[in-house]
């Protein structure tokens, strides 16, 4: 059985472009397109056949994506939610995550990441591009060990997971930006990823923060 996919994106040619190159995967059939989040709400109505997972683009006219990733966790909780976008700022990412998305992928992503991260996420329910990059068996030995963090890097980790800037993270802890730069680096460590993004994903995963 093929993994059903919806997509909802206003640029049009993107759409069409994406619908076609999933078709040709063997396991993926995209049973639905949309342009916007209001645009999906209309097309979800009364369907028999819903979407296992919908990629959203984060920028949208008349209701964007974080809107929609909101409003189909409250009403399609078992739909699974990928945001794929132009937009690779940390906020618009950690706001798509705590919507409710289980991966955000950028849209010049190549096309063997696309369908891996789309596996990983209707199979385990999310996908980590960090932790993709890194080596399985660096991966296996890190999974063994417990993370243990200090007060501090558990308070600069709850607030790396919102959308306060470093600079804003470093006045509210009330140390400097280089201290906070040595958290943040020794939280990569720790969690063996390599981004802000990465970090956060984890953290939620593990259970480390919650939204």
């Amino acid at each position: 059985m093929k993994i059903k996919v919806g997509l909802v994106d206003d640029h049009q040619l993107f759409l069409k472009s994406l619908s076609l190159m999933l078709e040709t995967l063997k396991d993926f059939e995209v049973v639905l397109e949309a342009l916007n989040g209001q645009d999906l709400q209309r097309k979800l109505q009364g369907r028999k056949e819903m979407p296992d997972l919908i990629l959203l683009d984060v920028n949208m006219p008349v209701m964007d994506g974080v809107e929609t990733a909101r409003w189909l966790q409250e009403n399609r909780p078992d739909i699974k939610l990928v945001a794929l976008s132009m937009n690779d700022k940390d906020g618009a990412i950690i706001k798509m995550f705590k919507a409710g998305c289980c991966a955000y992928l950028l849209k010049d992503v190549h096309p063997a990441v696309l369908e891996k991260a789309l596996h990983e996420v209707y199979t385990k329910g999310y996908y980590n591009a960090d932790a993709a990059q890194f080596n399985p068996g660096r991966l296996l030995h890190k999974a063994e060990k417990e993370i243990v963090l200090t007060p501090k890097e558990q308070q600069f980790l709850k607030l790396a997971c919102t959308e306060m800037t470093y600079k804003q993270v470093a006045a509210e802890m009330q140390v400097t930006e280089r201290t906070v730069d040595g958290y943040r680096e020794a939280l990569f460590q720790k969690f063996g990823v390599q981004s802000r993004v990465g970090l956060c994903l984890e953290a939620l995963r593990k259970e480390f923060v919650s939204l």
